[in-house]
């Protein structure tokens, strides 16, 4: 049976019960089979079984409504992980967990968080970057992590100039070139922030890791663009210069599994609780968070997803 036609034979019903708190019971249209307690009331849930517009969408719509607090608008319902988990509850985890590569010296290795100032000159920003992660070499630093847009200004109006094209290289990516170099020189494993990259004729905000050969081992480009309007206070749009990406993104390295976010990816919990389930010993969130709203929860969210997924964080 494809998904559409199991969509339009489940029925939804939300209720209250004392002891379980607010539920969705499940059941499908033939033979009234139930399943409760399916959807507690956490909604944690990364699934999607099915199109926006079958009727088991329109049904989690219309429960978004039933209290304002039921967040079914965040929701999608996927059949098969739920009747996998009532029937065989250990293969639930869709992909499975994974056990995590070892790691050098028991895990034990020094890292070093780059904070830079950053001015409209750009090769004074590459030199300025290349002295940081060589000092921090030098001191014993086997991992480097840079800021978010460390090339220059951090603007719309910056993005498209300072723009390079990573996937060219060489002269047409000078940023990137520096730190391939610096990585093999050094031996250090770099997760290189973030640069505007030019692709096409799309701008992405995007992060290079570089492994202790000087190899470009993974590259992240930001899944969540930052626009926020708050009248007298801030108001930035990334969407109107930059395009999201749309992977997700977890490497090996020579100091460990490591996941990558850039930023405002830090707000979205699925994200870390996927490299949590892929077996990263860390995630980095290059940063460049504004003093408006980052004050309430830049922190705040580091400290929740250590605590939640037994992560260690890395953000600068």
């Amino acid at each position: 049976m494809d998904g559409v036609s199991l969509a339009n034979r489940i029925n939804l019903k939300y209720v209250n019960q004392p002891d379980h708190g607010h539920l969705v019971l499940v059941s499908i249209g033939d033979g009234g089979k139930r399943m409760t307690s399916l959807l507690p009331y956490s909604l944690r849930f990364v699934a999607s079984a099915f199109p926006a517009k079958t009727s088991i969408a329109s049904a989690l719509g219309r429960l978004s409504a039933t209290p304002k607090r039921f967040l079914g608008n965040r929701l999608k319902f996927s059949y098969r992980n739920y009747i996998t988990a009532m029937t065989k509850p250990e293969d639930a985890r869709v992909p499975p967990a994974v056990t995590p590569p070892s790691v050098p010296n028991g895990g034990k290795f020094k890292i070093a968080l780059c904070q830079l100032s950053v001015t409209e000159n750009k090769e004074r920003n590459i030199a300025h970057a290349r002295a940081a992660i060589e000092s921090a070499a030098d001191n014993g630093a086997q991992l480097v992590v840079l800021p978010e847009i460390w090339n220059g200004p951090y603007s719309n109006a910056s993005f498209p100039v300072y723009a390079e094209d990573i996937d060219a290289g060489g002269s047409a990516s000078p940023s990137t070139s520096m730190l391939s170099e610096v990585a093999r020189s050094k031996g250090i494993t770099i997760v290189g922030g973030s640069i505007s990259e030019r692709s096409g004729d799309r701008l992405y905000n995007t992060c290079c890791i570089f492994g202790k050969d000087g190899e470009l081992k993974a590259k992240h480009r930001k899944i969540h663009l930052f626009d926020i309007d708050i009248p007298g206070k801030i108001s930035f749009m990334e969407s109107k210069t930059l395009t999201a990406g749309n992977t997700p993104t977890i490497v090996d390295t020579d100091v460990g599994r490591i996941g990558i976010g850039i930023c405002y990816d830090i707000r979205f919990q699925e994200l870390a609780m996927l490299y949590a389930a892929r077996g990263a010993h860390l995630i980095c969130y290059p940063g460049a968070f504004n003093m408006t709203t980052g004050p309430l929860h830049w922190e705040l969210l580091q400290r929740a997803s250590c605590l939640l997924l037994h992560v260690h964080l890395l953000v600068t």
